[in-house]
């Protein structure tokens, strides 16, 4: 999302072309998008990016619909937007294909059944959520059974720890974190003061406020502690601690610059001992996490200048 908009000034077209290439050089196959992401400019740009390497890499893209649209069956709609993604991404099918959210007012058995179509038909190799509940996710997955479920979790938010991973992990589904460093917060580098401008999510995303960045500091020192032992870094102690909980567990940072691929990808080679992993699970216990990152609150963006 990051080479589209999000996150501020976006690079070179040309330059998040080699990056992503590279990233695949470094052993990165996993890759995702939305027709979201920069109203399909990041499907178009990561369809130019993969093409030399399309069959050996994995590619997730997403639809949205947050209400049905008068007098159009809802089968028909995504087929016309997965035809669209397919279209940019210059690909005959997508390995994993997504509901961008799940919103009640969307017939959910419906959409599961429609998804199984595009399995039989070769479209799609597997489907899931976004965002959905533990009972979504089980009635979706007796229609159509689940290849993921992508959800917003880290260190910072670890809601999803109640029900959703465990019911994951008991049907086989994986588990695929978005903004698994809350959005670089737990990269250590973001300071009170920081600005954030344009469409930088960052702005409305309240863990970034002045105060909230102060508050939260324990837990970027309990991380920095734990980097120096490592002789690793504040995001890769993140990274290998949700990397430790179950190989189910696939975890997606965003990545715009060559150090930080290098970085996140590293964090696959830190081992946590069980001690280790224990200490900071209880330490985490006792550290309280201020400021969220919610769809109402970036949906703030639109009114701001």
């Amino acid at each position: 999302m990051g080479f589209s908009h999000g996150y501020g000034p976006v690079p070179d077209e040309n330059d998040a072309i080699d990056l992503m290439r590279k990233s695949f050089d470094l052993g990165c196959n996993f890759f995702d998008t939305a027709e979201a992401y920069g109203a399909g400019h990041n499907e178009q740009l990561v369809g130019r990016a993969l093409a030399p390497i399309r069959n050996q890499v994995v590619i997730a893209t997403k639809f949205i619909m947050r209400e049905p649209i008068p007098g159009v069956h809802l089968g028909q709609e995504i087929r016309r937007r997965l035809e669209a993604s397919l279209t940019r991404l210059g690909t005959d099918h997508v390995e994993l294909y997504y509901q961008h959210r799940v919103p009640e007012s969307i017939p959910l058995e419906e959409v599961a059944e429609v998804m199984g179509k595009f399995i039989a038909e070769g479209k799609i190799l597997g489907w899931g959520q976004s965002q959905a509940t533990e009972q979504q996710i089980r009635r979706a997955h007796a229609v159509t059974p689940l290849s993921a479920i992508q959800s917003e979790y880290s260190m910072m938010e670890r809601v999803f720890e109640n029900d959703v991973i465990p019911a994951c992990q008991e049907l086989r589904i994986g588990f695929v974190p978005f903004s698994p460093l809350a959005s670089g917060f737990l990269s250590g580098k973001v300071r009170p003061n920081d600005q954030y401008v344009g469409d930088d999510v960052r702005r409305v995303i309240t863990r970034f406020s002045k105060d909230n960045v102060r508050a939260n500091q324990p837990l970027l020192d309990l991380l920095d502690a734990f980097a120096k032992q490592k002789g690793a870094t504040p995001a890769q102690i993140s990274l290998a601690w949700m990397l430790r909980k179950g190989d189910f567990i696939v975890p997606i940072p965003g990545m715009r610059k060559m150090e930080r691929i290098k970085e996140n990808l590293g964090a696959a080679d830190i081992e946590l001992t069980d001690r280790e992993y224990r200490q900071i699970e209880t330490e985490l216990e006792n550290i309280e996490i201020h400021g969220n990152r919610t769809d109402a609150d970036i949906a703030k963006l639109r009114n701001l200048n």
